[in-house]
């Protein structure tokens, strides 16, 4: 132990000394417009695939690109130090991706997307990009201490495989066909992904909850054309009226969800992990006031946490039909559609939700109207366990660089490839991210603190080394 301990802090010392390199490397990574939703940016993703495949390669892993019908995984291996008893080692799967969501709306940015800067923050410098925290900045990170490890005594303490892949801001529709064709390439003990976040700036946090989703789109359609409002109107069924109606009437004036069956399968939150949330010092009302609000919403009787960590919800996140340009058109159209989307928790089961929500449409159609529901898929929520060495040495990882122990938290967010390692591989995950709240992800301007980047990369190091004192 002794041993690991004293090349621990060579490889922290490295990581300390390597600042200029690391953001070098992070602003070419960050500089690749590797959108995965766009087609024309196919090459692009491929490009930072070979990125992450060559920058691996360079610190002792053996890579390869493995194609997919969508964007390619970047595959390796690390066999552990040489001399060392390989089955004796903890082996772990690092899970990541390289895409990132497009940066539109271009004008709201203060500088391009794919340009990364250093810029100043209230609390030290931060990088400034699409990517920067979401997920290539905290792969990066890990990254970063693979490379002090190996820079400062020649390999990685443990064996590790990397699974990489490029369609995370799609839905991933070609993740879980791989594992499953290829489950004996990433066989592991446990899996570790960074593409979480601290609870702040200076206290860490190891997610133990995320939602499920659903996602849908309705479609209303009512006259075989568009109509003039005033030879039609008030004798002929409105799209945009019947739709709008409808979808008012999804949650009840204390904010619960009128869906038939929503509820099965969602329990209260255990009294101490309540005891432990409540006594966190959320500030709710910070909270709005940074996001331009002043009043609370959602699920009355319901903390704030208890809302975005642990309660479902059903939102619309976006609404069309007729005309919207500038001026006057008065039309009644003859569509209407909504985008709606449903995060889940407990044991929701999202083919139960989706047929209860078919249930709540049709007992709502008005004559005349047709709807259809288009499903884009989904996955349950995932609870990850507390329990075992792996999660015990994170914890201490944490502890030793923070000074404090990591907060057990919740996520609002849902990370889809934690469950199917779960189902396909029977892996654990250890979800161990360095983001914050405030970095803006998938909007204008997304950046990630310096300080979390290096704090990311010194805790990974750390990790390593924990994991290798199992062995």
């Amino acid at each position: 132990m002794t041993a690991t301990y004293n090349a621990t802090s060579e490889v922290l010392a490295a990581i300390d000394r390597s600042q200029d390199e690391a953001r070098h490397k992070l602003f070419d990574f960050l500089s690749i417009p590797s959108v995965s939703a766009q087609p024309e940016h196919a090459e692009d993703c491929a490009a930072a695939a070979r990125w992450l495949a060559h920058e691996f390669a360079s610190v002792g892993f053996t890579t390869e690109l493995r194609q997919t019908p969508g964007h390619p995984i970047v595959i390796g291996h690390y066999a552990g130090p040489e001399g060392a008893d390989a089955a004796a080692l903890p082996h772990f799967l690092f899970y990541g991706h390289y895409d990132v969501q497009p940066a539109d709306p271009l004008e709201l940015w203060d500088s391009p997307p794919f340009e990364p800067q250093m810029k100043p923050g209230p609390h030290g410098p931060r990088v400034v990009a699409r990517g920067a925290v979401d997920d290539k900045g905290q792969v990066a990170s890990f990254l970063w201490a693979c490379r002090a490890w190996h820079k400062t005594t020649g390999s990685l303490p443990i064996r590790i495989t990397l699974l990489l892949e490029g369609e995370e801001e799609v839905g991933s529709a070609n993740l879980e066909a791989f594992i499953a064709a290829n489950k004996s390439l990433l066989k592991a003990d446990v899996a570790l992904i960074s593409d979480t976040g601290m609870w702040d700036r200076t206290t860490p946090a190891l997610t133990t909850r995320l939602r499920g989703l659903v996602y849908t789109q309705i479609d209303l359609v009512g006259p075989d054309k568009d109509l003039h409002s005033g030879m039609y109107g008030g004798a002929a069924l409105n799209p945009i009226n019947a739709l709008t109606r409808i979808l008012g009437a999804l949650h009840d004036d204390k904010g619960r969800v009128q869906i038939p069956g929503f509820y099965q399968g969602v329990d209260d939150l255990p009294p101490a992990l309540a005891k432990q949330w409540g006594g966190l010092g959320f500030d709710e009302g910070a909270m709005l006031s940074s996001i331009g609000l002043t009043a609370a919403s959602g699920e009355t009787g319901r903390t704030a946490l208890e809302r975005m960590w642990s309660r479902p919800t059903a939102d619309l996140n976006g609404i069309w039909g007729g005309y919207t340009g500038v001026g006057a058109k008065t039309v009644i159209a003859s569509h209407a559609h909504a985008k709606l989307s449903f995060r889940l928790v407990g044991r929701q089961d999202p083919a139960a939700i989706m047929a209860g929500l078919k249930q709540f449409l049709d007992a709502r159609t008005p004559p005349g109207a047709q709807i259809t529901v288009q499903d884009f898929g989904g996955n349950p929520a995932v609870e990850v366990s507390t329990d075992g060495p792996f999660i015990a040495a994170a914890e201490e990882a944490l502890t030793d660089e923070y000074g404090k122990a990591p907060v057990l938290m919740g996520c609002g967010g849902s990370i889809p490839v934690v469950g199917t390692l779960k189902t396909q591989l029977g892996l654990d995950t250890i979800l161990m991210g360095f983001g914050l709240d405030d970095d803006q992800v998938h909007s204008p301007n997304e950046k990630f603190e310096w300080s979390c980047y290096l704090g990311g990369a010194r805790s990974h190091a750390r990790l390593l080394a924990k994991l290798a004192e199992l062995g």
